[in-house]
């Protein structure tokens, strides 16, 4: 049976995005599976006066569990003092969607960009339809991410009808990123005048997905204690800066922070090997999880944005 939370403290992504566009920063939205990456996150805004936007994916969830993984986020929203979103990243079915809203997230991304535009199109206002009436924000995507061939990117023109048939209050668009550490096989290479034209025509945020900058010196660490990652790359901050003034107001960050807790985990281990007691381990990477994200807050110029 399903639970429901009432009186949840979360604000809607619409309202926290719109400020940021207005202001000309980027929040940098943080995905979470779990209690210590949830804390860390927590812990990075609080220390940053930013307001948090944390997220989960349909595989965080089918790990964690929905209203597990809720309840953690609410909890700890609870008891901070900062404006945080709860926002359900990629979901790619109405089903999930309803589920989501009916128990408290504030915020919902319909993931309909493997269809045609039309039925995309289609598909996203249902979702705009029943998120609106939970007073629930909805993020669409239109494009191909880890693509550069001009048919997969978001083209500028059908981005503004896009929003306009949806009624979409975020739009993912699709200018050369991708998800994962292996974002390049050579030098990165986003296409940030496309991102201008839209941000022109576009009347709601825009949404920059796989947008992680894979910190060389995090693979370092986490190869130096047993992993093999090999050549990875990521989006340069330098690009990531440039994106927000140009009209990115949510930056999706995930695989810095699994790359930061997984580091310090081997870190740890290695350092103490006598130690058995898993709690020490997770709050070791959970700081290094908090000082990632409060970089993120920084660089996006999100600091000292929880009040205005």
């Amino acid at each position: 049976m399903a639970l429901y939370f009432l009186n949840c403290m979360f604000v809607s992504s619409k309202s926290l995005l719109e400020k940021a566009r207005e202001k000309h920063y980027a929040l940098p939205a943080f995905n979470t599976s779990n209690l210590e990456m949830s804390k860390a996150l927590f812990g990075a805004a609080e220390q940053m006066k930013a307001p948090l936007l944390v997220q989960t994916t349909p595989s965080s969830i089918e790990y964690a569990g929905l209203e597990s993984i809720f309840s953690i986020i609410k909890t700890l929203s609870k008891n901070s003092k900062i404006p945080a979103c709860i926002h359900l990243d990629h979901g790619r079915d109405l089903g999930l969607v309803k589920r989501c809203t009916a128990l408290g997230y504030k915020s919902v991304m319909i993931d309909a960009s493997r269809l045609p535009f039309n039925k995309n199109a289609a598909l996203t206002r249902k979702a705009v339809k029943i998120a609106h009436w939970r007073g629930c924000s909805v993020e669409a995507e239109l494009g191909s991410l880890g693509r550069l061939g001009k048919a997969s990117l978001t083209d500028a023109s059908q981005a503004r009808l896009f929003v306009k048939k949806t009624g979409c209050d975020s739009l993912a668009v699709a200018i050369g990123t991708s998800h994962g550490a292996y974002k390049f096989k050579g030098k990165p290479k986003i296409d940030l005048e496309r991102l201008r034209e839209i941000s022109e025509l576009v009347s709601v945020p825009l949404v920059l997905h796989g947008a992680s900058s894979v910190d060389k010196k995090l693979v370092k660490k986490a190869n130096r204690y047993g992993a093999k990652l090999g050549h990875t790359a990521g989006v340069p901050m330098k690009d990531l800066k440039r994106a927000i003034k140009l009209g990115a107001a949510k930056i999706n960050i995930d695989t810095d922070l699994r790359l930061a807790f997984t580091a310090a985990l081997r870190e740890f281990h290695a350092k103490n090997p006598k130690d058995f007691d898993p709690r020490n381990a997770l709050e070791f990477a959970g700081q290094s999880v908090k000082k990632v994200a409060a970089e993120k807050i920084r660089a996006f110029g999100a600091k000292n944005r929880a009040r205005g």
